[in-house]
């Protein structure tokens, strides 16, 4: 059996979200939310850890969207930087830093990166032909190249990608392609480019992953095993693009790093920008764990070519871990951004302001660890009002209440326990044993519901024991009774810190206690003091994580190893007020925000049929003009209609064809009413060899035109003629 390797410190990195937009619920339950849950955790252990993210600020869809909205790319990115930052602020995801990868430092990393690997000859060049727009005189990227999809003809589809169908396309399937530059057909034209050869290191990889890594979840492993025993190939690190890292080479004018290639490099240089002497420790040190949070759509460049990058440069560590989880949809459908079919982090925070933990708490309950979820606004409802209201909130105000009531705000003594308190205590180091083992096992959403068992234990316990009912007639029972159920809370003030972060604030002062969140400082009036950290980074560390003294001196310390414990506070100990650790949620902010996707989902819907509309069948085969001078086609008007009895399309008309009056039955009664078919002049083929329908003779048909989308309209005279006037 292979032993577990020990580490001394732990790395975490969560993957950099796009600067183009901002990040929705989606990329939080994907990434965020569960990265911080997990740092967290580590900090309260006491684990040496760092949490690093920052903006990804290069790319294709960035000079896109600048070009649309007629400014430069940093503008964009300074925008959405800020967004997105303030975003993950506002919803506690603590970082150690969030950097970007327009930075000075970023820029010298990436280059003297790519620089050691050309300089060691690890790139092949290659000449390729490429998409060229003749009038812009610049190289293509695929989503520079628009035109209609091949697979379902959507007319806009990219040249990677059409957002109608969903289906993957090159820019060499796309039918009628024009740049979105200038609208010019694009045209072929050679260049070179610089490539990383990942066949080179495929039996390294194998051998690494397939055989080295099998903890890791089914849905990475099965994947990277899907690359490798596809087999790799040369994957280009360079583009010609005017916005990124330049290629620091002579003979590269005109092209960058790839996006892909410069990306997890700012991983690196974020930790440099925050750890400038001492982040090879982080990086380079065996004794470190390297953890990665991702989505599943990230997964090849985490497993598969970041490593291959890092082992072609040598002297950095390699993940351990990569848990990535499946995608989150909204209301039964995939989130996309493109049509505004998502809940944005800043847009929530603005209608739900004091609410961040119900969606950490709602995102994590419903992870998508496993299998694709979905999140809806009802169960997001339900889950606040009947699990963190009537549940934890209900529990922790009953307890406090009550011991403000009967004992002053002091923690009342703790007397003979019976058979109820000895039940309920004896639950909490068995559920701190089933969280740990999840947390470790990056299983949160079984975590959360651990920690939450603890706060149903003790929500049964104070309604089964009655603590109201017994103070009528034994107090010293009631003190018993209260103090078993603060020390719960206490319980649930560090269980719930990973998930809950500022409702566990509030608690905390409820309790009038104090949080260790790890590597936290404790001196005197609370000030840092270098001796308390090896170097003088880490002190400038902490205040950048915190912001704030979480330690406040004369108060009980909270540590993660109290967890499970019943005596975590002491006889007499004063509490602080009670207040409302959370609020119900009513039906109206709710339905708003079901309203608003119902708005987008019908204009999605309208657009569609518009779009379909427009198609048109193609021609049919030609006849000749003595075939067509046979249809005897003219004029009419409808005198009276009736629907034809147990039908729900046709509709009886008689009409008036100036030759005579007759009946047609046609199948119209979906798109009119008879009130609306009588009066109206119509075209008819009068010659038609009449039928019986339904029992009714029927003389003829009605033109009509036909959409793309299968609806009807009525081929009508601009103005009114002669009923029989001959069409031809």
């Amino acid at each position: 059996m292979t032993m577990k390797k020990e580490f001394n410190r732990t790395l975490v990195t969560c993957a950099l979200p796009y600067a183009n937009g901002p990040v929705h619920i989606g990329h939080l339950a994907g990434v965020y939310v569960p990265a911080d849950i997990y740092v967290r955790y580590q900090r309260m252990k006491g684990t040496d850890v760092l949490f690093v993210c920052g903006s990804d600020e290069h790319g294709v869809p960035i000079t896109i969207k600048a070009r649309a909205e007629g400014c430069s790319p940093q503008d964009i990115v300074d925008r959405y930087h800020k967004l997105i930052k303030d975003s993950f602020t506002g919803l506690g995801i603590n970082f150690d830093i969030y950097s970007r990868t327009s930075s000075k430092i970023h820029a010298e990393t990436s280059s003297d990166f790519f620089r050691k690997l050309y300089d060691e000859g690890k790139f092949i060049t290659r000449e390729s032909e490429q998409y060229f727009d003749p009038e812009a005189k610049t190289f293509l990227a695929d989503r520079y190249i628009v035109g209609t999809c091949p697979k379902c003809g959507h007319e806009g589809a990219y040249g990677d990608q059409c957002e109608n169908c969903g289906s993957t396309l090159s820019p060499e399937e796309l039918l009628n392609p024009v740049s979105r530059l200038s609208g010019a057909v694009p045209v072929k034209k050679k260049t070179t480019h610089w490539y990383l050869p990942l066949d080179k290191y495929q039996e390294w990889l194998s051998s690494w992953i397939l055989d080295g890594h099998k903890e890791w979840r089914s849905t990475v492993y099965g994947q990277c095993k899907s690359w490798l025993d596809g087999g790799l190939q040369p994957r280009a690190v360079s583009r010609d693009l005017d916005w990124g890292v330049p290629v620091p080479v002579e003979g590269a004018e005109g092209k960058v790093l790839y996006v892909w290639f410069d990306a997890p490099i700012g991983y690196i240089s974020n930790t440099k920008e925050l750890l400038p002497s001492s982040w090879e420790k982080w990086w380079k040190s065996e004794d470190t764990r390297l953890v990665h949070f991702i989505g599943k759509d990230n997964i090849v460049f985490h497993c598969i070519v970041f490593p291959s990058m890092l082992k072609a440069h040598g002297g950095y560590i390699l993940a351990d871990n990569v848990p990535a989880n499946e995608f989150l949809n909204l209301e039964g459908d995939k989130i996309s951004t493109s049509r505004g079919w998502a809940v944005w982090a800043h847009e929530y925070l603005q209608a739900f302001p004091d609410k961040a933990d119900v969606m950490r708490y709602v995102l994590t309950a419903n992870a998508p660890e496993t299998k694709d979820n979905d999140f809806s606004w009802k169960e997001f409802q339900t889950r606040n009002n009947s699990e963190l209201v009537a549940i934890f909130g209900n529990f922790v105000n009953r307890a406090a209440v009550l011991t403000h009531k009967y004992f002053g705000g002091k923690v009342p003594a703790l007397g003979e326990l019976q058979e109820a308190d000895r039940a309920a205590l004896d639950e909490l180091p068995k559920l701190r044993a089933s969280l740990e083992a999840n947390l470790e096992a990056f299983r949160f959403r079984d975590a959360l519901r651990d920690a939450m068992g603890i706060a149903r234990v003790g929500n049964k316990y104070i309604s089964d024991t009655e603590p109201w009912k017994v103070a009528k007639t034994d107090m010293a029972r009631t003190g018993t009774i209260l103090n078993v159920c603060l020390q719960i809370c206490a319980n649930l003030a560090v269980a719930f810190e990973p998930f809950t972060p500022f409702s566990c604030e509030k608690l905390r002062n409820i309790l009038r206690v104090t949080l260790d969140a790890g590597q936290d400082y404790r001196a005197g009036e609370g000030e840092p003091t270098e001796n308390f950290y090896k170097d003088g980074e880490a002190a400038a560390l902490h205040a950048r994580r915190h912001g704030k003294m979480l330690f406040s001196p004369g108060l009980p310390l909270l540590t993660w190893d109290m967890l499970g414990r019943s005596d975590i506070l002491a006889e007499g100990h004063v509490l602080g007020e009670p207040v409302l650790l959370f609020e119900k949620i009513e039906d109206a902010p709710i339905d708003a925000q079901i309203a608003r996707l119902e708005a987008i989902k019908a204009e999605k819907e309208a657009a569609a049929k518009a779009a379909l509309a427009k198609q048109v069948e193609p021609q049919k085969s030609p006849v000749s003009f003595d075939d067509f001078g046979k249809m005897d086609i003219r004029t009419a008007t409808v005198l009276e209609a009736e629907r034809v009895p147990k039908t729900d399309k046709l509709l009886k008309l008689t009409i008036d064809t100036g030759i005579d009056k007759r009946v047609i039955v046609s199948g119209i009664a979906e798109y009119y009413t008879p009130e609306q078919m009588v009066g109206k002049q119509i075209c008819i083929l009068a010659n038609l060899q009449p039928r019986t329908i339904r029992g009714i003779e029927s003389q003829g048909m009605i033109l009509m035109a036909k959409q793309g989308d299968g609806s009807m309209r009525f081929i009508t005279p601009q103005e009114a003629v002669t009923n029989g006037a001959v069409i031809g």
